[in-house]
């Protein structure tokens, strides 16, 4: 095994990424190294003056098959995997002819970006590369060896290296571990593209890579530690969100944006939604996004304080004004006016997150969490309902506002962890219960929430005083209803199915209030 630093005397560079291609190249050169490159990469090369020879000149084997072969020949793989430190391998090697290369810089067809620009299958096929991964592959097996590049930021340590004398066993066996990993991810993103072409959204192997795109102070808790990874999707959110302003964001408030985007994306109004702890403490939809996060702040105040709001319009200077003048953590929005960047601006540890577009919220997708041993895949809940699919199921139906109100927190209740129960009003949240064991517990829960907003508020009836309920779940049993109905609840939306359905039904007739039935659950854990 090779300890002293390895000088580069041959190097061998196919890149479809050109950043930085001339430094590496002539620096090089400038310790001498002979440089061996194709098509593209050897034309920028010679346009800049720099002494390069084509692999086909090298190997004495023409590219065929319209450049699907080029570099893979016994001459240049024997010259990257062959050992230096085996006399019979460099015997073996003079034989054949074959010299040693040193180093590969190699990236690779843009298969990802050619799957994300809408290519059609035979463009992306043909954007599936071959001869790069086995030449990188090759490299980082032979690391004691032969040094192997596969990203432009990897240059500059190299370059310094050079100047050093060489590339150490330290450094080559740190590439050829970012090397497979970038050889991974590619064939993950290839395994992928495939299984959605017929349709498999889960399929029998499944393979998940991400690009760290930042390393976290800690993760949930101190003593943990976390990094920020993407993996490559489009869909508007935290991970292809640009930062304005404000310090580094923590796992927990990735966490918790993450949830408030999404959420927000559920309204095709105006709205506003604030998050703590990953559940929803406010949301509001209005004429104006001021007016929405007046509304969404009314409901708990007291849980606002420090969270996380998502906005699903182009953030402006009244409610800039407005959001600024509590504690808030992180502000998420689609754009921000010059106006309401400056008011902003004042804050200096706020951080302002701009998407450029909202999310789909009907859009499929795979959502993925770890347990001992593996972990769980499941498709994204993109459920949605209409009043048209609602089963009306008491004497009473719902009015036109009712309606509009049920709508409205079923679809703020599916962003709510079970056992989950939002009460709304004027397209507002009254009261909302999260995470708890019993779902009777919650509506009470939710309850005197509303009860202490409206005490805070100044009003003499608590918010859920002709509100409308929502739960993410069936009710078990009658008790909580019977909760929400004392709350001052007048219609009731939830998904039904329970072998008490009958007994929740008759509750509900007591009452005189309206409930129907989606037919669709909205667990969230």
């Amino acid at each position: 095994m090779t300890q002293t630093p390895v000088p580069v005397r041959r190097a061998l560079i196919s890149v479809s990424d050109k950043t930085g291609l001339l430094d590496l190249a002539r620096a090089l050169v400038a310790h001498g190294a002979e440089i061996l490159s194709t098509g593209g990469s050897a034309k920028a090369l010679r346009e800049a003056g720099l002494p390069v020879t084509e692999v086909s000149d090298h190997t004495g084997f023409p590219e065929i098959l319209d450049g699907r072969v080029k570099t893979l020949v016994p001459q240049i793989h024997g010259g990257i995997l062959g050992r230096r430190d085996l006399p019979a391998h460099l015997a073996q090697m003079q034989a054949h002819g074959i010299a040693p290369i040193d180093l590969v810089a190699v990236n690779l067809y843009p298969f990802e970006a050619t799957v994300t620009s809408g290519a059609g299958p035979e463009d992306c096929i043909e954007n599936i590369d071959i001869g790069g991964p086995a030449l990188i592959r090759a490299a980082a097996k032979n690391h004691d060896h032969v040094a192997v590049l596969t990203d432009p930021a990897q240059y500059p340590a190299i370059i310094d290296a050079l100047a050093a004398g060489g590339t150490t066993l330290a450094a080559r066996r740190a590439l050829a571990g970012a090397a497979y990993a970038r050889t991974a991810a590619y064939d993950s993103a290839i395994a992928t593209w495939f299984a959605a072409q017929r349709g498999d959204v889960l399929p029998d192997r499944l393979t998940v890579a991400g690009l760290r795109r930042e390393s976290l102070r800690y993760g949930e808790n101190p003593h943990q530690h976390a990094a920020f990874y993407a993996d490559g999707s489009t869909r508007p959110g935290v991970a292809t969100a640009r930062q304005v302003q404000g310090k580094s964001l923590s796992y927990n408030n990735l966490n918790d944006t993450d949830a408030a985007f999404e959420a927000v994306a559920e309204f095709d109004g105006p709205a506003v939604v604030i998050v703590k702890h990953a559940n929803p403490c406010g949301v509001a939809t209005a004429d104006t996004l001021a007016a929405a996060w007046d509304l969404a702040l009314r409901c708990d105040p007291v849980s606002a304080f420090g969270g996380i709001v998502a906005l699903n319009r182009t953030l402006d200077a009244e409610a800039a004004s407005r959001i600024a003048a509590i504690f808030t953590e992180v502000i998420v929005a689609p754009d921000a006016t010059d106006e309401a960047r400056a008011i902003l601006a004042k804050k200096k540890n706020l951080r302002l997150l701009l998407t450029g577009a909202m999310p789909d919220p009907a859009e499929g997708g795979v959502t993925i969490r770890s347990v001992a041993g593996g972990f769980l895949a499941q498709t994204r809940d993109n459920g949605r309902i209409a009043p048209a699919d609602l089963k009306i199921v008491t004497a009473r139906a719902p009015t036109e506002a009712e309606m509009a109100d049920l709508i409205f927190a079923f679809r703020v209740g599916k962003h709510v962890k079970s056992n989950a129960i939002v009460y709304a009003k004027g397209q507002a949240t009254a009261g909302i219960g999260a995470g708890q064991m019993s779902r009777v517990d919650s509506a009470r829960i939710a309850a005197v929430k509303g009860a202490e907003a409206a005490k805070a508020a100044g009003l003499d009836q608590p918010l859920t005083t002709g509100s409308v309920v929502a739960s993410d779940a069936f009710f078990p049993f009658a008790d909580g209803l019977e909760a929400a109905i004392a709350a001052g609840a007048t219609a009731v939306i939830q998904p039904g199915g329970s072998i008490r359905d009958d007994e929740v039904i008759a509750a509900a007739d007591r009452a005189g209030i309206a409930m129907v039935f989606t037919g669709m659950r909205h667990f969230r854990h």
